[in-house]
């Protein structure tokens, strides 16, 4: 059967327009505040990094899910290959990989070590302390972070600046840890450190068991409190970009940091229901953001 035609630039862009807007109601709100240009590599970026989060968890667009398909990392690994060769896939997020990769030179290397991510989550790998969660969180989110300061016009030689986008992909993936412990186990993972765990004496199987609920919430604390070293960390970076990407990375922060936040805050009822940063706060959290980037 004949692969299906590539999609054109504008029909890309439009199609992660509508998976960001779907899939990261936050990440979307931020990325408006970019000139169009970063805007449309931002969208174009994600759309291919949502695409293997779905494809490795069996989930559509973030939803519920579990496990994805034996062999999807090896899959995504031949199809990101053929992209970043320049081969349309026909397939909208290689495609719109190919489109950004070309068009910002992304260091290969950053999109593979996204991939490698995967692999662990695929091979059912805990994390055993702070560094391999650390290491873990570089691989999911810290990588991606490097990627969308390429897409910025961070220069790929600038490793200072690299860095600290990939300290702000690692706050980010933090927060998300944090909120997201019953999600995890209901899918059979747990990213909470092993160490970590058995300090707190509780069962790696089943950290949301209610007797155990006050040692969760210390790790929790413990897992917001790395997540703004790291967080603290990025923003030294980011007056080096120009100033809208400048305040919508300002923005990210604050409302991805404001879910981890959140988390600890709500303390032994903090997954009574998902934490989710409401419209109100995000506007308010833009606002201070262009007040930030201002100064900056």
């Amino acid at each position: 059967m004949p692969e299906a035609a590539p999609l054109d630039r504008a029909a890309l862009v439009a199609a992660a327009g509508e998976t960001i807007r779907h899939g990261s109601k936050s990440f979307h709100a931020a990325s408006r505040l970019f000139d169009r240009q970063a805007r449309e590599r931002a969208w174009l970026l994600y759309s291919w990094c949502r695409h293997c989060d779905d494809v490795c968890d069996g989930q559509v667009l973030g939803g519920a899910g579990r496990t994805g398909p034996l062999g999807a990392v090896e899959e995504l690994h031949a199809k990101t290959h053929r992209a970043l060769a320049g081969e349309r896939t026909g397939e909208m997020p290689f495609d719109a990989l190919a489109v950004v990769a070309h068009e910002c030179a992304i260091p290969h290397r950053f999109v593979f070590d996204h991939l490698a991510g995967f692999a662990l989550d695929e091979d059912g790998w805990r994390p055993s302390d702070e560094a391999e969660l650390v290491t873990y969180c570089y691989h999911v989110a810290g990588a991606v972070g490097c990627m969308m300061a390429v897409a910025m016009g961070v220069p790929a030689e600038d490793e200072d600046t690299l860095a600290r986008a990939s300290d702000l992909g690692i706050a980010f993936q933090l927060s998300n840890i944090a909120r997201d412990i019953g999600e995890d186990q209901a899918a059979g993972r747990c990213y909470l450190p092993a160490s970590w765990l058995e300090e707190a004496g509780l069962n790696p199987a089943d950290p949301m068991r209610p007797e155990g609920r006050e040692g969760l919430v210390r790790i929790v604390a413990r897992l917001v409190e790395l997540g703004n070293r790291y967080e603290e960390s990025a923003l030294a970076g980011v007056r080096k970009l120009p100033f809208r990407s400048r305040w919508a990375i300002l923005a990210a922060a604050g409302i991805y940091g404001g879910i981890g936040r959140r988390v600890a805050a709500l303390g032994a009822s903090a997954w009574d229901q998902r934490v989710v940063i409401r419209r109100r706060r995000k506007l308010i959290t833009i606002v201070s953001a262009l007040r930030g980037a201002l100064a900056a």
